[in-house]
């Protein structure tokens, strides 16, 4: 196997322990996949049912939901199947699935976090010319550049990943594909232009990560001045939660990919790349949807009018 085109697969890691640990372990990937897919997944069946929810905010949660469970779906049901099966092993078709979909999910849920964060500051700092400035044509057109300019980013990392040779050594140091990790155990002499795509994609996301503060800073402004307390308060834990989530997903994304870059890669990777791949998709139903007053209205309307 002297080139790529000569792979069957590879090998995934994961977590090192005993059988007993590696169980208890798939169990919690489960969990965490089980309640991110019913959370999720009622966001996107409420948001679309209820006409009373048809708003710029829910049209982007609808999409962070689907980001959120095409994110996680990438690589939870294979880690835990190969903890049960104590089978490592992944496709090499199933790999590239992994190397494109989960930075593509990642990029596309950063961008949709950057246009809520948009569409909360024009709520909150212009709320008299909010109908026009997140108009409907004006929210399709954010949500499919924020899918589109992601897929063809991660696309083009994809196809410069597995542009290298990859020798005898198919033992990757994670629980599913990860670029970083792919770089580390190719037998390619020249990978600059993969590293420097990686570089340039932080940069992008910490001009995203910019533009987020930026609002948030014009939101508290204006926040502050708010004369009723109750009204700060719940301005506040809007936008707190918001902000806390963009700090997670960034935070450990850019530890995660940047340090095997970096140096020596250790067991501190793995429980950062669950962080950024399950934790997100896991808490953003119960941050933004779930404890909403209006989707709790929302869900009870489709339980009972069920009923009925």
């Amino acid at each position: 196997m002297n080139r790529t085109s000569g792979l069957t697969g590879f090998l995934l890691l994961g977590f090192p322990g005993p059988c007993s640990l590696q169980l208890l372990q798939a169990g919690a990937l489960a969990a965490a996949y089980l309640a991110a897919l019913v959370g999720n997944g009622l966001t996107i069946t409420i948001t679309s049912l209820d006409p009373g929810l048809h708003t710029p905010m829910y049209f982007f949660l609808r999409y962070l939901s689907l980001s959120d469970i095409c994110l996680i779906s990438a690589v939870v049901p294979k880690a835990v199947t190969n903890s049960v099966t104590r089978c490592h092993s992944i496709s090499f078709l199933g790999c590239v699935a992994q190397v494109f979909l989960v930075p593509f999910s990642a990029f596309a849920e950063l961008s949709l976090l950057t246009v809520m964060s948009m569409d909360r500051y024009a709520a909150i700092c212009h709320p008299l010319h909010y109908e026009a400035i997140m108009s409907r044509d004006t929210c399709v057109q954010m949500a499919t550049l924020s899918w589109l300019s992601s897929g063809f980013v991660c696309a083009i990392h994809t196809v410069s990943t597995f542009s290298f040779s990859y020798c005898g050594n198919r033992q990757i140091q994670q629980f599913f594909c990860d670029i970083p990790q792919l770089l580390a155990i190719s037998c390619s002499h020249n990978m600059t232009a993969e590293v420097v795509l990686i570089f340039i994609s932080a940069i992008l996301d910490t001009g995203c990560f910019a533009c987020i503060v930026v609002s948030y800073v014009f939101i508290f402004s204006t926040v502050r001045r708010i004369p009723s307390t109750a009204g700060r308060a719940k301005a506040y834990s809007t936008c707190l939660p918001h902000l806390a989530v963009v700090v997670l997903l960034l935070s450990t994304a850019f530890t995660a990919y940047l340090k095997p870059l970096l140096g020596s890669s250790s067991s501190t990777d793995l429980v950062l790349s669950v962080v950024y791949v399950v934790l997100p998709p896991t808490l953003n139903p119960i941050i933004y949807s779930l404890r909403n007053k209006a989707m709790k209205a929302g869900l009870e309307k489709e339980l009972f009018s069920g009923k009925c």
